[in-house]
């Protein structure tokens, strides 16, 4: 059983946007949908109450709105060695009023961006990138995914690395000027949601001119792979529902709830198979803790006891 992954082009890893945590997490929901062959006008579709499910935080509906808004007014920035581009990413987003769903299509140029999918991939796994509140540990996390296999970053100009979170923009106008703040606010913060909340354990180094301690202008990232979750959240059902089954059969086998009318009660209701989904992703990853009775402490959440 495996985590959803979401892959990545190179150049959108590397690409210059500036989202909040909730724009980011649209995103993510969305890329994990994305096939190489999916057509140029398709509708993808997310739930607001399983993003919120996934990431533990609570978002009003006009949050979502707010997040779209400002996401398709917003450049999107990628460079190549061949080109430099900027557009914009949505043709148009509907809220379909009472379900909570969203569907999304994308500009014919941002479809076809998402979906260079053929060389180079990042790979990373969506839950992980969804469990940080900071939108520079979802970004920071992204890159490090990039180069985990090598065990370390390129070493970055520190100014580069901050064009890349957002924190510089078009006009030269910088956040965080001085290193210590850019420490505290940034990659501290970063560093230690991504360590406990994904497959990663990351370090970085800063550096000056000739690896001299001062001035700081160089930063590397070092990278360990940890053992991954299991973390069987499955976003396409109505792709692939009987995957989505499996995972749930699995789950509840492995807490061992045997009954068959509780398993019966729980298969029945939508409410109920994402309650499992998130008792079980929070218990895989330390946020519940249940060392003897795991599967009586979920149904008396479920209220089935």
């Amino acid at each position: 059983m495996k985590p959803q992954i979401v892959k990545q082009d190179n150049s959108i890893t590397n690409a210059r946007y500036d989202f909040t945590a909730c724009q980011l997490d649209i995103l993510f929901c969305v890329m994990g949908q994305i096939h190489d062959n999916d057509a140029n006008d398709r509708i993808y579709v997310i739930y607001a109450r399983e993003i919120e499910i996934l990431t533990g935080r609570q978002w009003q509906y006009t949050q979502f709105k707010e997040a779209t808004e400002n996401m398709g007014s917003r450049m999107f920035e990628i460079e190549t060695e061949s080109k430099y581009r900027q557009f914009w990413l949505f043709q148009h987003v509907d809220y379909i009023k009472g379900q909570g769903r969203i569907e999304i299509m994308f500009t014919r140029n941002a479809i076809n961006m998402l979906k260079e999918l053929k060389n180079n991939f990042t790979t990373y796994e969506l839950q992980s990138a969804l469990s940080m509140s900071s939108k520079f540990a979802k970004r920071i996390y992204q890159i490090c995914s990039q180069w985990k296999d090598i065990g370390e970053t390129k070493r970055f100009e520190i100014r580069e690395l901050k064009m890349n979170l957002g924190l510089i923009d078009t006009k030269g106008n910088e956040q965080f000027t001085g290193i210590g703040m850019f420490k505290s606010r940034v990659l501290d913060i970063a560093m230690r949601q991504i360590n406990e909340n994904t497959d990663l354990k990351v370090s970085y180094k800063l550096q000056g001119e000739g690896n001299k301690k001062r001035p700081l202008k160089f930063i590397t990232f070092y990278i360990v792979k940890k053992n991954p979750h299991i973390l069987p959240i499955e976003f396409e059902k109505d792709v692939n529902p009987d995957a989505r089954l499996q995972n749930l059969v699995i789950i509840l086998d492995s807490l061992g709830i045997k009954s068959a009318q509780i398993r019966k009660t729980i298969i029945g209701s939508e409410d109920l198979i994402k309650e499992v989904f998130s008792f079980n992703y929070q218990l895989q990853t330390g946020k519940v803790k249940a060392d003897r009775n795991a599967g009586g402490l979920l149904l008396k959440k479920l209220g089935l006891v």
